[in-house]
């Protein structure tokens, strides 16, 4: 955001001016400020203070600690800039540039209403209720403590796992001959879900028992040897532990749903036969600007 980074420079030495002044003018005449109160005009085009707190919501967390003098000088400047230039620029206006507009718009409202729909997705009884499904009511899942040795060919991951047959350490070779970042510890994987890896790598742990080393095994990663130290059954966390996963989960369905209902509700008409799809990449398609 460019502009308002050049505008906290220049209102920085002026930050004592007009800060609460709107405040205390509001309080001298009784009116409290609200979303309609206007705190400039542009030749003759209002700025409210609903924008200058809809500008302030979409900055970055950096900016919205400011003081608060700091803020909203800077704020209400950019707007005015911004309503200066936009009275210049709306007697330049295209049809490209109506259309942009409401692509915008559109996409606009339709973020809102997600917002708002995921918003109200989670409740305390929808929480419990995603917990018992997922966790309290569902079969522990197993976990498994792995170590691997991943090479680019089959040639090279058979012969280590020769050496390792052959009564080699496999945390030893690993360190020697492994490529990637678990090299440096032997191998470790650590604790894991089968969920986490790669089918190929997943199935060859599942069928293993603690203690053995297979190999070659090949998925899109390289050839690994590998190592079941050991499994047990994961303790499912609480419900306090799982409300964040569970609240998004909650909330990505509530989109979804929504999104789906709400498409399936409307009456959509394709008019598309005929039109060759790269007419998109079309240069000039709205014509020279």
């Amino acid at each position: 955001m460019p502009i308002f980074t050049r505008v906290l420079g220049s209102v920085a030495v002026m930050a004592l001016l007009a800060g609460p002044a709107l405040a205390e003018e509001a309080a001298k005449g009784g009116k409290t400020p609200g979303p309609e109160t206007v705190v400039a005009t542009v030749d003759g085009t209002e700025i409210t203070l609903g924008m200058m707190v809809s500008v302030r919501n979409s900055l970055p967390a950096e900016y919205q600690q400011l003081p608060d003098q700091v803020l909203f000088n800077g704020v209400l400047d950019q707007l005015i800039q911004q309503t200066a230039l936009a009275k210049v620029g709306e007697g330049m206006m295209t049809r490209r540039d109506e259309i942009a507009l409401e692509v915008e718009r559109r996409a606009y409202l339709a973020g809102m209403l997600l917002d708002y729909t995921a918003e109200r997705a989670v409740t305390p009884d929808k929480l419990k209720a995603a917990y018992d499904t997922k966790f309290a009511k569902a079969e522990p899942s197993r976990e498994y403590h792995a170590a691997h040795i991943i090479v680019p060919t089959e040639a090279e991951a058979k012969a280590i796992k020769a050496e390792i047959d052959g009564g080699a350490d496999f945390a030893t070779v690993a360190k020697a001959k492994s490529q990637d970042g678990a090299a440096a510890n032997g191998g470790d994987l650590g604790w894991f879900d089968l969920t986490a890896m790669v089918p190929p790598f997943a199935e060859a742990v599942a069928a293993m028992k603690p203690g053995e080393v297979k190999g070659p095994v090949q998925t899109e990663y390289g050839w690994h040897v590998i190592k079941l130290m050991e499994s047990r059954l994961g303790a499912a966390p609480t419900l306090e532990e799982a409300t964040e996963e569970l609240s998004g989960d909650l909330r990505q369905q509530a989109v979804q749903d929504r999104v789906t209902d709400t498409v399936a509700k409307a009456k959509v008409e394709k008019r598309v036969e005929g039109i060759d799809p790269a007419v998109l990449k079309t240069p000039n398609f709205f014509g020279a600007k």
